[in-house]
This record gives structure tokens, C-alpha cells and sequence, in this order.
């Protein structure tokens, strides 16, 4: 006779009891399709499908609160088959629904392999520049008056406090250097004109078809709906001026921000 806790240890030992029979669950399947022109192919798939919410990079969109699928940790996906899945069947109530029906399951599993790609080992890095130097560089360049580490600095820039998961050192360089390289929609400057000629400048929070709501420099938050309003300019250039080091200080500041990571819970 099979006693609740004989039950308890089968379930703990990934055991599944069924009709009185103890059976091992089904393997999940590996990914059939993952060369690098699977990933390619699966690229082109993502941007299609899923970048409208994911974002063309994949690194999340605020407006919509879909994730950054950047960096390798997933909540509802460990392994390949989970993120098949997810893609597959979309997550019960929440934004994330199923891919089309129309989709292979060969699109979807190169999906999973251009999102597996995206993800990198820090440790694979070994990089010139001192992260502790690369500190003070920080502090000299007064950087926390407009981003945000573990809470503490401004808001009128992109939060660092795990951007050493989401950017490779060399594109944190380009970020440094060249700041209107890529600029995110969340991160342009809105200028509205009201009906009374006054004018009001603030980065962009959200937008639709009907309204907009900005950040001033002053961190205030305005609403205003498009209708009532002269007129509404997007600046998709970067507000943030170029980093005023170069050589070894570029390098230090590099791998100091490289080095911010969230630690693993």
C-alpha cells in the first residue's frame, strides 16, 4: 500500500503517479534548429512576431512592461522547451499571448534560438580598463545626477543598475561615446506647445494616438491630451552629451559600468 508521504517522495523525485503506475515524465525536447543561420532566420521571426512588444533588440519596452529577453533569466521559461512553449501558448493572464497559429514549430524553435543568443557570460570578458578607477571616472562625470544604480541617483536616464547583463562592453562603449547611435523611444524628448503659446520640454513617459505624458528636468510628470495642445514635437537624438574621457579612462569607465549587476536571487 502506497502511504501520502511514499506519494510525497515520488512527486519529489520527479516521479509522476498515474493510475497507480509510477512513470518518469517525458524529457523535455532540445531545440532541433539551433545553428547560427537558425538564429538568423529566427532573428527576422522575433522582430516580425514579437518585437512590437519585446522591442526589435529584444530588451524589454517600459510602455508596455514586456521584459527584457536580454538576459538569459526567464520567469516563466528554465529551459528550451518552456520558452517553446511560452511562445507557443503565450502565459495565462497576462499580456503575453501565443505566437499565430499560423507559425511552424520550426519558426518558433528559432525563435528560442535567437533569444538564446542574446544572452552572454560576463566572465568571457577580460577587459583593459579598472572598474574601481572606472568609479571614480563615474563620480567625476557627475553620471548619478541622471541614472539610477540600486536606487539611488536620477531618473532622466535608462536605470544602470543591471545594464553589465544587457550590454556587451563594447556596446556600452558606443552608449558612452555616441549616444545618439540608438536612442529607445522611451528615452526622447517631447516638446508641446499649449494653447496659450506656452511651451513645456520633457522626456517622453508614454505616448498614443490621443495623449502623451513627459518627465521634465525636474523629474514632474505632465499629461496632456493631443487635442488640446498647439502641437507636439518628438527629439529622438539622446540628451545625454558624449562622456569627456577617452584612452584609459574610457576604459576604467567601461568596466566599472560593465561590472553593475544585480545580484542573482
Amino acid at each position: 500500500m502506497r502511504t501520502p508521504m511514499m506519494a510525497l517522495s515520488l512527486l519529489a523525485a520527479g516521479l509522476i503517479v498515474f493510475g497507480g503506475i509510477v512513470v518518469a515524465p517525458a524529457a523535455a525536447q532540445e531545440n532541433p534548429y539551433d545553428t547560427t543561420v537558425d538564429a538568423r532566420m529566427g532573428q527576422r521571426l522575433f522582430r516580425a512576431q514579437c518585437g512590437r512588444c519585446h522591442g526589435r533588440d529584444a530588451r524589454g519596452n517600459d510602455e508596455t512592461g514586456a521584459p527584457d529577453l536580454t538576459t538569459g533569466q526567464f520567469t516563466y521559461a528554465s529551459t528550451d522547451q518552456g520558452m517553446f512553449d511560452v511562445i507557443r501558448d503565450g502565459i495565462d493572464n497576462t499580456a503575453m499571448i501565443g505566437i499565430s497559429s499560423r507559425a511552424s514549430d520550426q519558426a518558433v524553435w528559432q525563435i528560442v534560438s535567437y533569444v538564446n543568443s542574446l544572452s552572454f557570460d560576463p566572465s568571457d570578458y577580460d577587459l583593459p580598463g579598472d572598474a574601481g578607477r572606472g568609479a571614480q571616472v563615474y563620480e567625476a562625470q557627475n553620471c548619478s545626477q541622471c541614472h539610477m544604480v540600486n536606487g539611488e541617483g536620477g531618473r532622466l536616464g535608462p536605470d544602470l543598475s543591471d545594464v553589465g547583463r544587457r550590454l556587451t562592453p563594447d556596446e556600452i562603449q558606443t552608449a558612452l561615446t555616441d549616444p545618439n547611435a540608438e536612442v529607445a523611444p522611451r528615452w526622447w524628448t517631447m516638446r508641446i506647445v499649449r494653447e496659450d503659446g506656452s511651451r513645456v520640454e520633457g522626456l517622453r513617459m508614454n505616448e498614443d494616438t490621443f495623449s502623451v505624458r513627459i518627465m521634465d528636468n525636474d523629474e514632474r510628470l505632465w499629461h496632456f491630451l493631443k487635442s488640446q495642445v498647439r502641437s507636439v514635437e518628438r527629439v529622438t537624438d539622446s540628451t545625454m552629451p558624449a562622456v569627456g574621457v577617452s584612452g584609459s579612462e574610457l576604459d576604467d569607465l567601461v568596466a566599472h559600468v560593465f561590472s553593475l549587476r544585480k545580484e542573482d536571487n
